[in-house]
């Protein structure tokens, strides 16, 4: 396959994911990611990838990752914190604290099944289970973790998360009120919030489309600006400054209403994160991902699990109630993005805005908290 034509593929191709998550009830089911996580795999396993394509894999990645940070970003509104109710904000600490734990505990039990990048992994985790993919993807680039481990890592997320939405969606919630008080409604009307993470619908209108692509500009600058640092530190350590750089300012611009009113930047930030998967996921060697799998879904299955627990255990001390729980949970380890259909599920609309703004929350925090936490483990380990 000519180099012009795959860097093509790999911008292109998640328009089709895009379209087949919405138009086709198996690819509803799967979800852009997944999709492109198996094509990926099917593309860079199958012998037509050119020699020394790394060349281009690898600088793809870096950029797609650097746009979708502040891309993502942008939308912030740091205001709506403060409106949240006090135990929602206390329920996800609990939830940031567990996973703080947990990594950090999984770390030393999983160390010699995974290997000498097992404290990658942990970091990686504490970005994952606090904001999510973006953060995942953001601190295995800053860390500079296998491809390899990263799709294993990744994949297994998908299958033990769904595992757990499933079960929250279905008898979580009367499983939990054995543990925990119920939900106590408000009198006042929730607020309304965003919900359409993953509509594209309107992205190309002349009004939207151009100010977005000035917010596409002003992310490139700012992955410009994250860039300086390989012009000041050594190659590993620039990697993680213009990572926390890029972060940085993507969140300040968010306080500037002009930027944080541009309509479909987390739409163009996750595309950014599709192409970032297809790009990775190419990279992967299917042999060691089937012979990783085991190990790492059982490590997958300890960190949700424990952290589940944990978050039980500390909220019945502070008599959180059952459905703020859920959805905090749901928050750190699942996103943002499903909020909304958990709400639903537990058929309790006023939650909807504690569960996505403590989720943005963890968009803002996970990544330091993750990189934070990978080193730590790295100096007590080595």
């Amino acid at each position: 396959m000519p180099t012009v034509v795959l860097i093509l593929f790999y911008l292109l191709f998640p328009v089709v994911a895009i379209y087949l998550a919405k138009h086709n009830s198996l690819g509803n089911k799967l979800g852009a990611v997944v999709i492109c996580y198996i094509v990926g795999i099917i593309i860079g396993n199958i012998g037509v990838l050119p020699s020394g394509i790394a060349a281009v894999q690898n600088p793809l990645m870096l950029v797609t990752i650097s746009l979708a940070l502040p891309l993502m970003f942008f939308s912030i509104d740091v205001r709506r914190w403060t409106r949240l109710a006090g135990k929602s904000l206390l329920s996800f600490f609990i939830q940031v604290v567990a996973i703080l734990l947990v990594a950090g505990g999984g770390f030393f039990i999983f160390r010699g099944w995974v290997g000498k990048e097992t404290w990658k992994l942990s970091g990686m985790f504490v970005g994952l289970y606090t904001g999510g993919t973006v953060n995942l993807g953001a601190i295995a680039t800053a860390l500079r973790t296998n491809q390899t481990l990263y799709l294993a890592a990744h994949t297994s997320d998908v299958i033990i998360s769904s595992i757990y939405l499933l079960f929250l969606i279905t008898i979580g919630q009367r499983v939990l009120l054995y543990f925990l008080p119920p939900f106590q409604p408000v009198d006042k009307e929730a607020e309304n919030v965003e919900m359409n993470f993953d509509s594209y619908t309107g992205i190309f209108e002349k009004q939207t489309f151009t100010k977005l692509m000035g917010a596409v500009g002003l992310a490139i600058l700012i992955f410009i600006a994250g860039g300086l640092s390989f012009l000041v530190f050594n190659e590993d350590t620039a990697f993680v400054v213009a990572i926390l750089t890029i972060a940085t300012l993507g969140i300040l611009c968010s306080f500037v209403p002009a930027i944080r009113n541009i309509r479909m930047t987390y739409q163009a930030g996750n595309y950014c994160i599709l192409i970032f998967c297809l790009v990775v996921s190419s990279m992967a060697d299917f042999n060691r991902l089937v012979s990783t799998a085991p190990i790492m879904i059982a490590y997958v299955s300890f960190t949700i699990l424990a952290c589940l627990l944990l978050h039980v255990i500390v909220a019945r001390m502070f008599k959180i109630d059952t459905d703020t729980v859920i959805i905090t949970s749901v928050a750190g380890i699942c996103s943002p993005p499903l909020v909304p259909m958990v709400a639903s599920a537990l058929r309790n609309k006023e939650i909807v805005l504690s569960g996505v703004i403590t989720g943005i929350i963890g968009w803002v925090i996970g990544t330091y908290l993750g990189i934070t936490m990978a080193y730590i483990l790295r100096e007590l380990a080595f």
